[in-house]
């Protein structure tokens, strides 16, 4: 639940109290559903997503282990330019 808060927070900037007119939403929405997705309203926002609410949580989660992995591998190479200064 965390995942899609944070990822939700992230995504809707700008839209927050209205999702269904973010650009980037609408986008996502019609990526994954083509014209299912058409014409984004509220009723129809809400509708679809609690219709795939499995598989947009499935995607929220890949992307929270994707911003971990990167988190990590960023911090890993900070530690290794830190290292490298180091020893210099």
């Amino acid at each position: 639940m965390w995942n899609t808060l944070r990822y939700y927070w992230i995504v809707a900037r700008g839209f927050r109290l209205k999702p269904w007119r973010s650009p980037y939403l609408r986008w996502r929405f019609e990526t994954f559903l083509g014209a299912e997705a058409d014409n984004m309203t509220a009723g129809k926002f809400l509708r679809l997503s609690w219709k795939y609410r499995k598989e947009l949580q499935n995607f929220v989660d890949w992307a929270a282990e994707r911003r971990r992995f990167q988190e990590h591998m960023r911090r890993e190479a900070r530690r290794h330019t830190q290292q490298k200064q180091r020893h210099a």
